[in-house]
């Protein structure tokens, strides 16, 4: 048995052995951690990915600290990134700025005196960030993955979701939020009497446009939300909403068509724009800005903003620190400026080389597992292998990083550096709309603790961020890497064969190329997965969606089966490493790894939020449900449970990969 000192203690020590693993691998895995573990006061909920984010937080900070000392004679890079800094923390220019920050935006609102008028300031609000009513942005066209094309979504609630304005679920939120707007307008100096019936007014307008839109497991369907117009059919069809005169004031270049998302949505907006009183209207987008806005104002409206959305909503006790917060702007708005740096102190070239041969790995069992999957026919398994073999990974960082050249970054004005970084980005979008797509984009910032795989492009991508313990550790033997990040990396590759990626073919273009024998019986697997992902009840009367999660539960499935496959074919490429640890096989190791980055304790009013809101299933179910359907883990775990044959014969394992 080989000493473990070579490998991070905390592996073991976040155990609870006494727990028998076949009955609850959750508690097995990870019982000591959650215990010893807390949601912190300033915190809504607290996890492994939470423990990486707080390291990357504190380097980020003394970046920018950095920064900010050496603002007045670095390199622009450094001056930007400075300013920003100092414009976040200096809460003194905050408090006595008041509401002057938006005052441009509500004298805008006041002089409105028509329709017309309205439509106007709308644009203009969209020009500089902020998202009433609808939002407009580019991406690859989904039939033309090689040009960006403009998107219009459904858009305008300040809940986290139209269930919260019609579930009798939310009811008491809904309450809060009523007294939330219109303390807030009292705050602005509206009369009492007032601000209660703007409140009143506001929760209608947002309860009917959450009436009208679709729901969240509608709007995963990549089908239904790609919808051309042309551009000169655009004010015909919708007749109120000036769409064509919208874009124009958004700088979009000419175009043939926009992709509206969601039609019937757009439709009652032009009905209900034209129907409503202005008044209530103004109201509305008065609303809007003091939102999106709040958090960055003076301390009596960014407490009743947390108040509201931190507190009542989530359960959170209390603000992070100012500089956390500081932190988020900056990695938010010109994150990969900020990135550029994060990545030349803590990103190494070991660990992209030793992240590209665990990616091949794994490749390579998904293609095996390509060539055999046993519900896919010949003509759809060649297909799938083309587009498998056109995959591209990205690791760490962009090779060229963004360029922010015009992008005005003042010391003492953080909201106004907000609103220029925002319309700096609104014009890049807008800007690129009929253009070639740029395939060295990158969708996250490099400090950023997660990964993706995009359909557009076909490519999973690692950001620097989460190449880190406990996701990935140079010190730390095979099957701990391939349980956590292998893991990831085969989660993010089957992401391109469930049941919204496999309709995208090897270009990246949405394209029926599945044979409607395999679609069925991929349907068959898919419908068990929902109903066992919707079988689990996270609290009383609160069940995982498992339509909404369908996706993730797919690739949580093939990430555990593939990675584990990746991981022995390793142990026998080199026998030594497959070694038992304190008591521990290499396998063992494997799947407690892959648990224990799902560690996680949350607020109860977080995990309901997150239930309906969340594409992923809470995190004790993705620890155990992939686990538990995985024909290996009883086999390893089989001296826990005296009666393995029983267990066996009373399970049914979806074999989907």
């Amino acid at each position: 048995m080989e000493n473990a000192s070579t490998m991070n203690n905390d592996f073991f020590s976040n155990m609870d052995t006494s727990v028998n693993p076949l009955e609850d691998f959750y508690s097995f895995s990870c019982g000591r951690w959650l215990a010893r573990n807390p949601v912190p006061p300033d915190k809504s909920r607290w996890g492994a990915f939470n423990e990486l984010m707080e390291t990357n937080m504190n380097r980020l900070r003394e970046i920018l600290e950095d920064c900010d000392r050496h603002a007045s004679y670095g390199d622009i890079k450094t001056k930007m990134l400075g300013n920003f800094y100092r414009s976040a923390m200096d809460t003194g220019i905050i408090e006595r700025a008041r509401f002057q920050p938006i005052s441009e935006y509500l004298s805008d609102l006041d002089s409105v005196q028509s329709h017309e008028a309205f439509r106007k300031v709308v644009t203009k609000l969209q020009r500089v960030g902020f998202t009433p009513f609808f939002r407009v942005f580019t991406s690859n066209d989904y039939r033309n993955s090689s040009v960006y094309s403009l998107y219009i979504y459904q858009g305008g609630l300040s809940l986290p979701d139209r269930d919260y304005y019609l579930k009798e679920t939310f009811s008491e939120i809904r309450k809060y939020y009523s007294e939330h707007l219109s303390r807030m307008f009292s705050l602005l100096g509206v009369r009492k009497d007032i601000a209660e019936s703007s409140a009143v007014s506001i929760l209608e307008i947002e309860t009917q446009i959450a009436k009208n839109s679709r729901s969240r497991v509608e709007l995963r369907e990549a089908g239904r939300n790609y919808n051309p117009v042309e551009f000169s059919k655009l004010d015909k069809m919708f007749p109120h909403l000036g769409l064509a005169e919208h874009l124009r004031g958004l700088q979009v270049p000419e175009i043939e068509f926009a992709v509206i998302g969601q039609p019937e949505y757009f439709e009652f907006l032009s009905g209900f724009l034209s129907e409503s009183p202005l008044e209530d209207l103004k109201l509305y987008l008065k609303w809007q800005v003091l939102h999106s806005t709040s958090p960055f104002l003076f301390s009596e409206v960014e407490q009743e903003n947390f108040d509201m959305f931190a507190r009542k909503l989530l359960g959170q006790k209390s603000q992070e620190p100012r500089w956390k917060k500081a932190v988020d702007i900056i990695d938010s708005t010109i994150g990969e400026m900020l990135g550029e740096k994060f990545v030349e102190r803590y990103f190494t070239n070991e660990a992209r080389e030793r992240m590209a041969v665990m990616v091949d790995d794994i490749k390579s069992v998904f293609l095996e597992r390509l060539k055999k999957v046993r519900w896919m026919g010949d003509k759809t398994r060649e297909r799938a292998i083309g587009k498998f073999e056109r995959f591209r990974t990205k690791i760490g960082h962009p090779e060229k990083f963004r360029d922010y050249t015009g992008l005005q970054i003042e010391p003492d004005d953080i909201l106004g550096n907000i609103i220029r970084a925002h319309e700096f980005e609104m014009k890049r979008q807008m800007s690129r709309a009929g253009q070639k797509v740029n395939r060295d984009e990158w969708l996250m910032t490099p400090p950023t603790v997660n990964a993706y795989f995009s359909p557009n492009d076909n490519e999973i991508v690692f950001p620097a961020g989460i190449l880190q313990p406990p996701f990935f550790d140079l010190n730390a033997d095979d099957a701990i890497n391939y349980g956590a990040i292998g893991a990831v990396i085969s989660h993010e590759i089957t992401h391109g064969y469930d049941d919204q990626g496999r309709r995208f073919d090897e270009n990246g273009n949405l394209s029926d190329w599945w044979s409607p024998d395999d679609e069925a019986r991929f349907r068959k697997l898919a419908d068990e997965v929902v109903k066992l992902y919707s079988s689990a009840e996270v609290l009383p009367g609160f069940h995982v969606n498992g339509e909404l999660t369908l996706g993730e539960n797919i690739a949580d499935i093939g990430g555990v089966s593939i990675a584990f496959d990746a991981l022995n074919r390793r142990l026998q490429m080199d026998p030594s490493l497959n070694k038992t640890i304190k008591g521990f096989t290499a396998q063992q190791r494997f799947f407690i790894s892959f648990a224990q980055i799902w560690r996680c304790n949350s607020l109860e009013s977080t995990t309901k939020m997150l239930l309906t809101v969340d594409t992923h299933s809470p995190d004790m179910i993705r620890a155990t449900l992939p686990v538990y359907n995985h024909r290996e883990f009883w086999e390893c775990f089989q001296s826990y449970f005296e009666n393995k044959a029983k267990m066996d014969a009373d399970r049914n394992f979806i074999e989907i990969w």
